[in-house]
């Protein structure tokens, strides 16, 4: 066995040697640096993560034109597809999770056409394999994780509307609470799924047996573990904001709302191991998300028996809020007016000049 991972590895390093020599000699001059630094970031070597070197050479590659954006995210692409080695496939996902992060904008927009232009998913790994050993087959277990978790990332961002763990989004970020108090109650939910998804997605992270303490496989959980902290931040956001609401909630919205809190809630065994940073602080969101889910169950909008969701009441629906601007809505009969958000519930008995107040 230790001759046949010793030829395994010779055989790796004499690849790697034969394809930047490849490289050098029918690239594009202008390309060259850069099809230089993906193949050794993307090295068949099974244990080392790529070097951070080469990875900010990659990423400055997305300080220039578009097109030249396009041609990184190509490239990088053509290789994850083309590979049959589970190391090389981890560490172009690898590559591809530091472009979310890190990434310029521009390098950024390439890379989100790919899974969402309605061509070919590039991402889309579900029949990977590589039975060279037993590493490499545990291996390919988490490139068929990575992956598809990459691609809910980027579907869930797409939702959010910036890319959740990117660096280049903190703009975005700094007004998430503005943009959460006016957003629309379908709008919130449909964020607070998509970001249930994500986490689920993380909590399905693969059991590690050959690849234990394996540092490529650490470079991933790290990274996995810096958003599964993004994302958490983002569902508090978003508990805080549903909170305000619970009284003016549709009897729908809080049922849809119990069931996203409850997804969320069951992952959350899981994602103990996950991220060991900051541990008190996602206590508090965790505390928060139970908290909630109790209170729309005193409410009596649904009990839980067994694990199945029953309807137990009704609640008289109010329409959701839109834009702050536009967060107005007529009752029948009369000119008073209706804020969605709780931070608004004062003003929800006023009326305009010549109108008497009346209840619902």
């Amino acid at each position: 066995m230790g001759r046949v991972k010793v030829l395994r590895d010779f055989i790796g390093i004499i690849k790697d040697k034969a394809s930047q020599s490849k490289a050098a000699l029918i690239s594009n001059p202008k390309t060259l640096s850069l099809h230089l630094a993906l193949l050794r970031s993307t090295t068949h070597d099974p244990f080392t993560p790529p070097d951070p070197r080469h990875l900010a050479t990659i990423l400055s590659f997305g300080h220039s034109s578009r097109a030249t954006a396009s041609t990184v995210v190509e490239a990088l692409m053509d290789r994850l597809q083309t590979t049959r080695d589970a190391a090389v496939a981890i560490k172009c996902l690898i590559t591809v999770h530091h472009i979310i992060k890190r990434g310029s904008f521009i390098l950024q927009d390439q890379l989100s056409v790919y899974p969402s232009s309605g061509g070919r998913n590039y991402l889309k790994l579900s029949n990977f394999r590589d039975d060279t050993t037993p590493l490499t087959w545990e291996l390919s277990s988490w490139v068929r994780w990575y992956a598809l978790y990459l691609e809910t990332l980027l579907s869930t961002s797409r939702n959010l509307g910036f890319f959740l763990c990117s660096s280049s989004s903190s703009v975005e970020k700094d007004n998430e609470e503005d943009k959460a108090s006016s957003a629309i109650n379908s709008e919130l939910l449909k964020e607070i799924n998509s970001l249930g998804n994500l986490i689920e997605q993380i909590a399905r992270t693969p059991d590690s047996l050959n690849s234990n303490r394996n540092r490529l496989v650490d470079e991933v959980l790290g990274l996995v573990g810096e958003d599964y902290l993004s994302s958490m931040n983002e569902v508090s956001i978003r508990v805080s904001e549903f909170r305000e609401r619970l009284g003016c909630l549709s009897f729908v919205d809080s049922v849809e709302l119990a069931c996203a809190l409850k997804r969320l809630e069951d992952c959350k065994e899981r994602l103990s191991t996950i991220s060991q940073s900051k541990k008190v602080v996602i206590e508090t969101v965790w505390v928060s998300i139970s908290e909630l889910k109790d209170q729309i169950g005193n409410s009596q909008v649904y009990k839980e028996d067994n694990g199945t969701l029953l309807i137990t009441g009704r609640r008289n629906k109010v329409s959701e809020s839109a834009r702050f601007g536009e967060r107005v809505v007529m009752k029948r009969g009369g000119d008073s007016v209706k804020f969605s958000s709780g931070r608004f519930l004062s003003f929800n008995e006023f009326s305009f000049p010549g109108n008497e107040l009346r209840d619902d």
